[in-house]
């Protein structure tokens, strides 16, 4: 059985003061949730804190990106290596706001996710299709591509490690939401291509979330899905009475 896993995405924003009051509150209501996975992923320049105050709790640590190299002369970025040594067990790869605004690909996506399983951090792939890919019928042309280009490369054992992300850019921030159907429907088809590439009994171990503008009130006919094991969650993931209520909303029978 697959473990429904929640993750707050917070971006750009909360200053490490109000990381910390952010992580703390989460830590006081969540503390009995066993059943669910529950991971938030700060900023760079709070993750250091952040850690202290989730260090072991029932709340695992990520990070929203990561370069492909372990060290070099990349100004600006951040490592695997540098990840770990904060405490990270996760990270965030191709996030469409990534590939939108800056412009990465599937293999750079590609190298970042062997990057990170070679450092035993477990990445979260996010694939999803814009609203004119969507319009034009190109849905599940895009995700193909995504899903098989960024995860090129990887045998049996690593592709077990991956938590994949479906995000209709569409959805992101813009509060509408793939319908149930919508979502079951490309979670089914990307369970299918991981069947395909690997083995039925495989593919129905990968943890695959939802993102795209979800809420406490539609948490639990998402999570209901046969296919849907989750959520990557932005805007919501801000505060700690909707984000919690999230996770306890995902605490629903397949």
């Amino acid at each position: 059985m697959r473990k429904i896993i929640i993750a707050g995405n917070w971006k750009m924003n909360k200053t490490t003061v109000e990381a910390i009051e952010l992580a703390n509150g989460l830590k006081r209501d969540l503390y009995d949730i066993d059943a669910i996975g529950i991971i938030v992923c700060p900023p760079f320049t709070a993750i250091d804190e952040v850690a202290e105050v989730v260090y072991q709790t029932n709340i695992g640590l990520g990070a929203q990106n990561m370069h492909w190299e372990d060290a070099g002369a990349f100004t600006g970025e951040v490592s695997a290596p540098m990840l770990k040594e904060l405490g990270c067990g996760y990270v965030i790869l191709g996030h469409s706001e990534r590939r939108q605004y800056f412009h990465e690909t599937n293999e750079t996506v590609n190298k970042k996710l062997k990057s990170a399983l070679k450092h035993g951090l477990t990445p979260i792939v996010c694939v999803g299709e814009s609203l004119e890919e969507r319009e034009a019928g190109r849905t599940f042309d895009v995700i193909r591509d995504h899903v098989t280009n960024s995860l090129k490369g990887l045998d049996k054992e690593e592709i077990k490690k991956v938590i994949i992300a479906y995000e209709p850019v569409w959805a992101i921030g813009t509060g509408k939401t793939a319908t149930p159907d919508q979502a079951q429907e490309v979670h089914r088809f990307i369970r299918d291509l991981l069947e395909k590439a690997y083995t039925r009994e495989i593919a129905d171990e990968i943890t695959i979330q939802y993102g795209g503008s979800v809420k406490p009130g539609n948490i639990k006919e998402l999570i209901s899905q046969k296919d849907i094991d989750g959520a990557l969650v932005g805007g919501a993931s801000l505060d700690v009475k909707s984000f919690a209520e999230i996770v306890k909303g995902a605490q629903v029978s397949k």
